[in-house]
């Protein structure tokens, strides 16, 4: 059956290449990116769990913390089956529907787990600055509004892109240059002007991201003045120690997350391959390291996990 529909121009399927120039090589790239989904699967069910089983743990950092990691496995599970299918399999064929959906859900999801790094900013801002107030401020009740403003964010922003991408004629283009159903790289294959879609990803990218970025740096603005203020050199350690998690797991998300961003819309110079590299391991870095990231610095988890763990060997 050919993949093109002549009455509409539109592709009942698009094909993907997987890795550009690396389509002999690319099944070992497989190897590594399976790994780190495991490790992600493992690890974030394992966080959730705790966090689930331990009323000690109902407290918004990690009421925040469990909605990242929900995050996180909907973005790597959202990709990495098809993408290894491509790898292992050679099954490039994606239905058209199916290739909006996965892109609807990477980009919206990716902007979720944004406004999640917002919130965890603001609990540790009032967690420090305002101590006495922090449980009243940020109730449960408040922890579910926040949520649901962030979720709802994500779905309505990024709506748009597969509703505009589905009026666009595609002709006879329908291979796609990538591992999954990434918006600009499906943008570039309809033979029509695609200004309004290209500048609408544009548009989202810089004023959302750029938002909760200023957001971001301007609450360790205020917290490193607060902390500063502390007396004791003790106090000062002691409440930075409570941000150091949450600033790991930003770095994870936002610096190659910027990186790909950049190559892709300016960064000509860029070998193709090491881009769609880059976006591989970007939906999969901070899902596999955000768990060990609060396994390792938070206390509370890091006992909840050594305790299954021995109940599993004493047993």
């Amino acid at each position: 059956m050919s993949p093109i529909n002549n009455s509409s121009l539109r592709p009942s399927t698009f094909l993907l290449v997987g890795i550009p120039g690396l389509e002999s090589t690319q099944h070992w790239v497989g190897i590594p990116l399976c790994s780190m989904y495991i490790v992600a699967l493992l690890g974030n069910g394992i966080v959730l769990f705790v966090i689930r089983t331990d009323s000690s743990l109902h407290e918004p950092m990690y009421l925040f913390l469990a909605m990242l990691t929900v995050t996180d496995l909907v973005l790597s599970t959202s990709t990495l089956p098809k993408m290894l299918s491509v790898f292992w399999l050679g099954d490039r064929e994606i239905e058209f529907h199916a290739c909006l959906t996965q892109m609807f859900f990477v980009h919206a999801f990716s902007l979720v787990e944004s406004g999640i790094l917002v919130a965890m900013a603001l609990d540790r801002y009032v967690a420090i600055c305002n101590p006495l107030r922090h449980a009243a401020i940020l109730k449960i009740s408040m922890v579910a509004k926040i949520a649901l403003l962030v979720l709802v964010r994500g779905l309505i922003v990024i709506a748009p892109l597969p509703l505009l991408l589905g009026k666009l004629p595609f002709c006879q283009a329908y291979i796609i240059q990538h591992s999954y159903c990434e918006h600009m790289a499906v943008v570039k294959l309809a033979c029509a002007d695609t200004t309004v879609n290209a500048a609408y990803g544009l548009v989202v990218a810089l004023l959302v991201g750029g938002l909760d970025g200023m957001s971001i740096a301007l609450s360790y603005v205020m917290i490193l003045r607060a902390v500063f203020g502390l007396p004791s050199s003790q106090a000062r350690l002691k409440a930075l120690s409570t941000c150091t998690s949450h600033v790991c797991v930003i770095l994870v998300f936002y610096v190659p997350g910027l990186f790909s961003f950049l190559a892709h819309r300016f960064g000509q110079s860029v070998p193709l391959p090491v881009h769609i590299l880059l976006a591989n391991f970007y939906l999969l870095m901070p899902p596999m390291l955000n768990p060990i990231v609060y396994g390792v610095k938070t206390k509370q988890i890091r006992n909840q996990q050594a305790k299954i763990a021995y109940g599993h060997f004493a047993y």
